[in-house]
């Protein structure tokens, strides 16, 4: 079958997609984004709704009139807390909220993905069933875990699981399939730096919890450069420091939120153990006393040489020109879903021939509408041509 978008579906996907980047909303509060993406569905006929008891995100299910596999399709949702900048008709209309790292083009192909396969179900075709799965809350990685917890595999039991994430740096209509460690394991962090505050005028009587937070911070960046061998790919980041108010005053507190990540576990597991045992000490030697709070840690994002080879033989039957690329330190909590069933995760090309790409999560950032032609054909030949 010809994977490809009719004309007409392109119209529709692209309108939709354009009207999602419009009015983007962020991690958990994809109220309307949810009711748009059904709204889409129930329009198109032939979808089945799971209730999987999320407060946003949706997950439809279409049943092919062939035997065959269950396949799991995913598209996150959600928009980051940013400015746009890059004018165009469908700059986002909402203040200080933007679609910086392009949920509406994978949510667009997805429903793109959506409609050429309801047509191929119409010409008997349809092997099998997929589950659309339409992810909330991405961008904390938290959203997958959500899903997960509300019951997500008590409704569905795929038998392989295809997500993608757009690539500026890839051009409109290449498609990247590595094998190995495509993004990174991470696990962010708060610590709490606590003092004992007062005049400052007085340093001697109080115990400062800045000038504790600012040796903690300086000593952190000793983990990569001394902790870690060279050969491993390991970034720590503190990326928020809060405490104090007043000039005068030495506050109490100090909050410090950061991550650190790797494509080795074993160089992140290092990695931790060094911050846990830098924030203690550090604490204990400027007499303050210490908390580290850790997120759950996610995973690798990880492709077999088994899911490279079917989703090469995917994304050339969706008429795309196959390429690798460098592994990223950006994270994806689509990693968790390896957890119940093999998964694979394209980098999909999305800037334009002769354009110069503009990076995820920055104020101009921006997809090539054509390039939504590929990203729904890949979805939709990863059902079709799926064989294990």
């Amino acid at each position: 079958m010809n994977c490809q978008l009719t004309d007409e579906e392109y119209a529709l996907v692209l309108d939709f997609k354009r009207d999602m980047h419009m009015y983007p909303e962020l991690s958990r509060q994809e109220y309307e984004t949810t009711k748009k993406i059904r709204a889409f569905l129930e329009a198109a006929g032939g979808f089945e709704f799971l209730p999987v008891p999320a407060p946003t995100g949706l997950v439809a299910r279409l049943t092919g009139t062939l035997k065959g596999p269950e396949i799991m399709l995913r598209a996150d949702i959600d928009a980051l807390p940013q400015s746009e900048v890059f004018e165009s008709p469908w700059k986002s209309r909402v203040p200080n909220v933007m679609h910086a790292c392009g949920h509406d083009f994978h949510t667009a192909a997805l429903l793109g993905a959506a409609l050429c396969l309801k047509r191929a179900k119409a010409e008997s075709l349809l092997r099998g069933s997929v589950d659309f799965v339409f992810q909330p809350a991405e961008e904390g990685t938290t959203g997958a875990r959500t899903l997960i917890d509300a019951g997500l595999f008590d409704f569905i039991h795929p038998e392989a699981c295809f997500g993608m994430h757009n690539w500026p740096s890839l051009t409109t209509g290449t498609v990247a399939c590595h094998e190995g460690a495509l993004m990174s394991a991470k696990r962010n962090f708060e610590i709490l730096i606590h003092g004992s505050g007062g005049h400052g005028s007085m340093p001697h009587l109080n115990i400062d919890p800045i000038v504790c937070s600012s040796a903690l911070i300086m000593a952190l960046q000793t983990v990569v450069s001394r902790n870690i061998s060279p050969m491993e790919n390991v970034v720590l980041s503190i990326n928020m420091i809060e405490g104090g108010r007043p000039a005068n005053v030495v506050a109490d507190l100090v909050t410090i939120k950061g991550t650190v990540r790797s494509l080795s576990d074993a160089a992140l597991d290092r990695a931790i153990d060094r911050v846990k045992t830098l924030v203690e000490n550090t604490a204990l030697a400027y007499e303050c006393t210490s908390e580290i709070h850790w997120e759950e840690r996610i995973p690798t994002v990880f492709n077999t040489a088994r899911m490279r080879a079917i989703a090469e033989k995917c994304a050339l039957a969706a008429g795309c020109q196959l390429t690798d690329a460098v592994p990223s330190l950006a994270s994806e909590d689509f990693a968790l879903y390896r957890q119940f069933a093999p998964a694979f995760f394209y980098w999909v090309g999305s800037t334009a021939p002769g354009d110069a790409p503009e990076d995820l999560h920055r104020p101009a950032f921006h997809t090539d509408d054509a390039a939504l032609y590929h990203a729904a054909a890949i979805y939709a030949a990863s059902v079709m041509e799926y064989h294990d």
